[in-house]
């Protein structure tokens, strides 16, 4: 408990007697009062002190005075206080202390008022006081006029010059250890060290100077800057700058900021919507141009053209009746009497507008009957380029397959396939969709078989083959298949290649003629093949460099043993009777 608290339940519990037993009972008056007394004290003692000096709160902790004028120091003591370094009066620990010649301590503010009082007492003191502690308080002050100026304690006669300082008690007291008074800081230092704690002290309190918000020291630069909601900001579009909860009040009419126009959505800043909306916007509604003459259509702004050309008869009509009813106009209002000479001249203004509108309509369906005329050729033209484009598209993929046929045979029998994006191949197969790619054909020579790959990546559910990699051969329709032997007969090296050292991962397998794998396909490609459905596991990738920048390579070379045979001289030619 600190000493302030210690002291309201002190005088709420007991009250002091006129004999002076437990002290002087102006003391236990309450706060409002004491003040009262502290400031009619004050401004009489010393004249000359600015009246923003003297004490005006009824706070014990005083800490916008001197330490002269300070009553006790209200703070919690590790361990407690001893009581013969409370001040009697105030009940907290003494401050600046001093003795009487009695042998008591006290808080020079403390003792000083007491004495001071006693001494005006009889000077119209108490009419500073409220109606409703008045009683109490004449009740103290008759108390004092019987005893004089007297020790608090024991009553005895007491000057103010009779006061001298105790400095061994001053030493003591701010010896001893007292915690942080800062809420959440757990230090302890000596009491004449609190304040220099204080000044760096991370839980200490201080208003915001924005918002006057309760902040701690520590966090006062963050708060000002990025927490406090009346800090300055500037807007990033117009650099203005404004107090932070005004952001959104900004944000809806800063002129440089950026909005979307609500027809077409175009990103654009706010002075430049207007224009945008009335003239460049293709989605934005716009009247018709014939809208004088009777049209009312409204549309978007991209359909004006379409809706000109389907509504020309339409807006002639318009421009006809508007004429007649001038015509009309200009025949009542004509000269029917003599003196008439206003109406007259109204009447040639009308029929000169009637005729520059005549005129005008003449050049609208002269330039309407060419523009129809370019848009029939405009259309004709445009079927006819429509059609070339398709020629010319079918044409560039003949050349580009025809590219690829002549390039497939320049393998020679060794193709290396670049199989491209194989992490989302291999994602796929995690998720458990099928995964089978094809490569692009090759010829074993020029003549030769023509062939290709499939690379199957085998589910985690698959059975028997889960995570594996599945290699096999097809064989397809070329443009030598009439001039070679059937079935293809050779042996096929099939192999995925370390790209970092040369531990690649090759199978050797042998054609087996039987097979309609390898007989003349009748199809565009075999849709029988031949290899291994465990080729590989899919593990294995991890251990060496077979996928580098997401690419894996597949190599296959076929040797035909026909080829083997004729270097190896076994084929022989027909003897003289084979000409016979």
């Amino acid at each position: 408990m600190t000493t302030t608290q210690k002291l309201r339940s002190t005088y709420a519990s007991s009250g002091y007697d006129s004999d002076g037993v437990q002290g002087t009972s102006f003391v236990a008056e309450p706060w409002s009062c004491a003040a009262a007394m502290e400031k009619e004290i004050s401004s009489v003692s010393s004249p000359s002190r600015s009246s923003a000096t003297l004490l005006t709160s009824c706070s014990i902790n005083g800490s916008l005075l001197g330490e002269a004028d300070q009553q006790g120091y209200d703070v919690e003591f590790d361990p407690p206080l001893e009581s013969k370094y409370e001040c009697p009066i105030c009940l907290m620990a003494l401050r600046a202390a001093v003795q009487t010649p009695c042998g008591h301590r006290f808080c020079r503010s403390c003792i000083e008022k007491s004495i001071r009082y006693v001494a005006l007492q009889g000077g119209g003191l108490l009419h500073s006081c409220t109606s409703a502690h008045s009683s109490n308080l004449s009740a103290s002050v008759s108390a004092f006029r019987d005893s004089g100026q007297k020790c608090p304690v024991d009553n005895e006669l007491l000057q103010e010059d009779q006061l001298f300082p105790d400095n061994f008690a001053k030493r003591e007291i701010l010896s001893l250890t007292v915690l942080c008074p800062n809420a959440g800081c757990d230090h302890k230092t000596v009491l004449r060290q609190l304040d220099d704690h204080n000044e760096r002290c991370q839980f200490a309190v201080t208003l915001c100077p924005l918002c006057r918000e309760s902040v701690r020291k520590s966090e006062l630069e963050v708060h000002t800057a990025h927490q406090c909601p009346r800090r300055p900001v500037s807007c990033p579009n117009c650099i203005q700058t404004f107090i932070y909860e005004e952001t959104k009040v900004h944000e809806q009419s800063c002129p440089l900021a950026s909005v979307a126009c609500e027809y077409c959505s175009m990103e654009l800043i706010r002075d430049q919507l207007s224009s945008h909306c009335d003239t460049d916007c293709v989605k934005a509604p716009a009247a018709c141009p014939f809208r004088d003459f009777g049209c009312r259509e409204k549309m978007q702004r991209n359909n004006l053209a379409q809706h000109m050309q389907e509504f020309t008869q339409l807006h002639m009509r318009y421009m006809a009746d508007y004429l007649r009813s001038l015509s009309l106009n200009g025949a009542l209002g004509g000269p029917s009497d003599g003196g008439g000479g206003a109406r007259g001249g109204l009447a040639c203004k009308c029929l000169q507008e009637r005729v520059n509108l005549h005129e005008t309509v003449q050049q609208l369906d002269g330039r309407l009957v060419l523009q129809d005329q370019q848009l029939r050729e405009l259309s004709i033209s445009n079927d006819t380029q429509a059609a070339k484009l398709v020629e010319l598209r079918r044409h560039l993929r003949s050349l580009e397959e025809l590219l690829r046929e002549l390039e497939a045979q320049q393998c020679r029998g060794i193709y290396v396939w670049q199989v491209e994006g194989f992490s989302a191949h291999l994602r796929s197969q995690e998720s458990s969709q099928p995964v089978v790619i094809h490569s692009p054909s090759f010829y074993t020579g020029r003549p030769g078989y023509k062939l290709c790959l499939r690379l199957q990546l085998q589910a985690p559910s698959a059975p028997c083959c889960a995570n594996y990699i599945s290699l096999f051969v097809h064989t397809m329709q070329g443009e030598f298949d009439s001039q070679l032997h059937w079935p293809l007969q050779a042996t096929i090296r099939l192999a995925i290649l370390d790209q970092a050292e040369d531990h690649h991962h090759m199978e050797v397998m042998e054609t087996i003629p039987e097979l309609y794998a390898f007989q003349r396909p009748v199809l565009p490609r075999n849709p029988k093949g031949f290899g291994y459905i465990t080729f590989m596991a899919l593990q294995a990738l991890q251990e060496r460099q077979y996928v580098k920048d997401d690419c894996l390579l597949v190599r296959c070379e076929v040797s035909l043993h026909c080829d083997r045979q004729l270097q190896q001289g076994v084929l022989q030619g027909r003897g003289p009777e084979s000409l016979l």
